[in-house]
């Protein structure tokens, strides 16, 4: 169950606008369904697809399997994909973002979007 003052996320584009409000060190975001199709991003799409499936991909094969999460950090910023509910969500943020927070805040936008029937 979402946190009592969690909106109602029915779409790709408003989980992007409600990613981007509560996290002001975000540089960026996009929603992607399983299939890596980009459903919703703020900036060109086909980047953010490309990119997403990209760190993706890398992150899989890191692991062997899937990754439901994945962070990777540099000196000039932190990426961010989670997966949740068959949708992806992809973010870049500012270095030293809460990287907790922003896996918690990114996993309950796509929990909401699943609970909606986005992507499905």
């Amino acid at each position: 169950m979402p946190p009592l003052d969690a909106p109602t996320l029915s779409d790709a584009a408003g989980a992007v606008s409600y990613l981007e409000e509560i996290s002001p060190q975000m540089r960026g975001c996009a929603i992607l369904a399983e299939s890596g199709d980009v459903l919703a991003a703020s900036g060109e799409p086909e980047r953010w697809g490309e990119a997403g499936r990209d760190l993706l991909a890398a992150a899989d094969e890191a692991g062997g399997e899937p990754v439901a999460h994945a962070h990777v950090a540099t000196g000039d910023g932190e990426a961010f994909c989670v997966r949740e509910g068959g949708l992806i969500a992809v973010a870049v943020t500012e270095r030293f973002a809460l990287a907790s927070l922003m896996s918690f805040d990114m996993r309950i936008a796509l929990r909401e979007l699943a609970a909606a029937g986005v992507g499905v």
